[in-house]
């Protein structure tokens, strides 16, 4: 395809920057419209996630764009989760046997301006905020746009758009509104919503608790997590029903509740946060949901990616780091040389929805885990049984968690798959007493190994394969 053609890219998020950066390195004239104001001169966090984990197949993407160093400095290294009680104890449990293996805490808007500098680094990619779509017309490749600014609207053409709008996607809502093709959308909210929080930094610009980890109060029914920040704070944020159990949004309408809640439930939390009333009630309760469509394309004219094609839970940490996946493997599909969009689109919805599919059913399975399993003494067994593989036996075994965060060449379906009969394999052996923690672990290794592979081939000769 010629590389002059226009690429109108709907949203200037962190995946709609990233692909913009791209394609503007490979060449075409990108076009980037954005409904917000310029985040770089803002401040419009409006709720939404203060930092993200990035790990990775997120990398990838700043490889391919050749950022990998300076996003290095925007990153907090989290080596584990630090487990609290209810009674302020605290144990860490590491997220993988090998050293090198860890996630990173990173600022979102630090990452999404340094994706705007560097893409507009490049004369034929443009910006332009307060830019609001309204429809997308993706039979005749246009897109009705309001000017917030003026209050005017306006009509914009290119060769091909790609929405990375986000889970609200205003290109998949025209897909869905048109009935011009067979377009299937389901959008699913867990019972649970969040509310941000925060841990401010001490007197002399530190952390009030240990940075190096994210940390976790996991309650059962709800849970509180914090990511930490440059600036010596954390972002704190409380998962909870919205009209269940003792304690919910809906019931936590008082000054006095809310304190109750604390003290009863995350003690330790609550001394790190004399500001905790003021960020309850300034900041909003937020849903979680799930959002999975298909086809993500309109033959060659329009495509959806990122959230706005599979928007997640946030409990893989995955989210960012997926939509990151999804521009190097478009990009690699135009490098095979493709000789038309829909030709690309095909195949890159061919090779990628298998695996957003699976990191969503991930995400879901991972929220049961944080909140509740992650303090249950079968599930500590077992985490500290993997540890000990993956560090005695490193090119060896890997653990669900590391084949879908530190296994970046394999996809999130074939992670899923052997994870999950991985996990199986472990809890069906130490609760059967067929392994014990003082056991050799080369034994070990082989029993989880054999009994691995008999639940991979009973699943391939039940067809769940």
């Amino acid at each position: 395809m010629p590389k002059q053609q226009n690429v109108l890219i709907i949203g200037a998020g962190l995946c709609g920057s990233l692909l913009a950066l791209r394609l503007g390195q490979r060449g075409y004239n990108v076009s980037v419209y954005e409904m917000r104001p310029d985040l770089r001169k803002v401040n419009i966090n409006a709720g939404r996630s203060i930092n993200l984990a990035f790990s990775d197949r997120g990398n990838k993407g700043m490889k391919l764009v050749g950022l990998e160093d300076k996003v290095k400095s925007l990153c907090i290294p989290m080596y584990g989760r630090m487990i609290h009680d209810v009674k302020g104890n605290t144990f860490q449990s590491n997220y993988s046997g090998r050293d090198h293996e860890y996630i990173n805490s990173v600022s979102r808007s630090g990452l999404n301006a340094l994706l705007l500098d560097e893409a507009e680094k490049h004369p034929n990619v443009s910006f332009y905020f307060n830019k609001k779509c309204k429809t997308v017309d993706f039979q005749k490749t246009t897109a009705l746009f309001k000017d917030c600014d003026t209050n005017t609207d306006f009509i914009e053409d290119a060769d091909v758009i790609i929405a990375t709008d986000g889970a609200g996607s205003a290109m998949r809502q025209s897909y869905y509104l048109s009935k011009k093709f067979l377009f299937s959308f389901s959008q699913n909210y867990l019972t649970h919503g969040y509310k941000e929080l925060h841990i401010l930094p001490n007197e002399n610009g530190g952390y009030r608790a240990y940075k190096n980890a994210l940390h976790i109060w996991p309650r059962g029914n709800f849970m509180l997590i914090a990511l930490p920040n440059l600036d010596g704070s954390f972002t704190v944020t409380l998962f909870l029903s919205y009209d269940e159990g003792e304690y919910n949004f809906n019931n936590l309408t008082h000054s006095s509740h809310v304190l109750e809640f604390f003290k009863t439930q995350f003690p330790d939390a609550l001394t790190l946060m004399p500001n905790l009333l003021d960020d309850y009630f300034q900041n909003p309760t937020s849903p979680l949901g799930t959002v999975k469509c298909s086809p993500w394309h309109y033959k060659g004219n329009t495509l959806l990616m990122g959230d706005a094609a599979h928007a997640i839970v946030p409990f893989y940490g995955q989210g960012m780091n997926a939509s990151f996946e999804d521009v190097v493997e478009l990009d690699s599909i135009l490098e095979e040389n493709h000789n038309d969009w829909e030709a690309v689109f095909a195949a890159y919805q061919k090779t990628r929805k298998k695996d957003t599919d699976a990191i969503a059913e991930l995400a879901i399975d991972n929220f049961y885990e944080m909140r509740d399993h992650v303090a249950n003494p079968i599930f500590q067994k077992k985490r500290k049984l993997e540890m000990a593989l993956e560090k005695e036996f490193p090119e060896i075994y890997y653990s669900k968690y590391a084949l879908v965060t530190f296994n970046e060449h394999i996809g999130y379906r074939e992670a899923m798959i052997k994870g999950r009969a991985q996990d199986k394999a472990i809890l069906k052996l130490l609760t059967n007493n067929a392994i014990q923690e003082e056991d050799d672990l080369k034994s070990i290794l082989k029993k989880v190994q054999q009994e691995t592979e008999a639940i991979l081939e009973n699943d391939r000769i039940a067809g769940f394969k």
